[in-house]
């Protein structure tokens, strides 16, 4: 995978543990590994900025995701094939730390457990996934819930 992560935010962030947490969600997802993605890391003025822009409300938010090209996983552009997708440019989830880090104290978990959260909830928007509808809603967090946990397990073994 080629992953890019810019930090614009001036928070400190932990970089590589994102990097490798996207690179692990999109193999988990059956992406091609030559896919790209671009994680960018704002302050709450931009991320303000880009909530207004593309989604029409006010204030910064703690995510948002703008795809590139249309991928499903497990399947070609349209999920039509039982390879991996092809190589493509994903596009970029956006990540506030400020307001991660409000979310985090409010759920309970580190501010670091938040963005991974964010980041991998990102990806899934990215790959077509939406929770709009009750049953989109309990498919997408369900496979968010199950990635995470699994990431958990990969990254800190018993």
């Amino acid at each position: 995978m080629s992953i890019e992560l810019n930090n614009e935010s001036g928070v400190g962030v932990n970089e590589e543990d994102l990097t490798a947490l996207a690179a692990y969600v999109l193999g988990e997802m059956g992406i091609n590994p030559l896919a790209e993605l671009s994680i960018v890391v704002v302050d709450e003025d931009a991320m303000a900025e880009l909530h207004e822009k593309w989604m029409g409300e006010p204030g910064p938010t703690d995510v948002l995701s703008f795809p590139m090209d249309e991928l499903r996983p497990g399947g070609g552009a349209r999920g039509d094939s039982d390879s991996p997708t092809d190589p493509a440019l994903l596009g970029d989830v956006v990540l506030c730390p400020q307001v991660a880090a409000r979310q985090a104290e409010e759920a309970g978990h580190s501010a670091a457990d938040e963005l991974e959260l964010l980041c991998t909830h990102g990806i899934l928007h990215l790959l077509g996934y939406d929770h709009a509808e009750p049953e989109e809603h309990k498919e997408m967090f369900g496979l968010q819930a199950r990635l995470l946990e699994s990431w958990q397990e990969v990254r800190n073994p018993r």
